[in-house]
C-alpha cells in the first residue's frame, strides 16, 4: 500500500469543491440568473440628451 498519501487531500478537496461552485454559479447566470419566485425584472428607459449649442 501506499504510505504518506491519506492525509493530504484536504487542498485537493478544497480546489474541487471551489471549481464546483463556480461552475454552479456561472451555470446560473448563464441560464437566466432568476430564483424561482422572483417576478420579472423591471426596465426603466433612461433617456439623456445634450444641451443645445448656441450658434454665433
Amino acid at each position: 500500500m501506499a504510505e504518506g498519501s491519506s492525509g493530504n487531500n484536504g487542498m485537493l478537496y478544497m480546489i474541487v469543491g471551489g471549481l464546483v461552485v463556480v461552475v454552479a454559479v456561472g451555470g446560473f447566470i448563464m441560464f437566466g440568473g432568476q430564483m424561482p419566485g422572483q417576478s420579472e425584472s423591471k426596465t426603466t428607459n433612461i433617456k439623456i440628451e445634450a444641451p443645445a449649442l448656441e450658434k454665433k
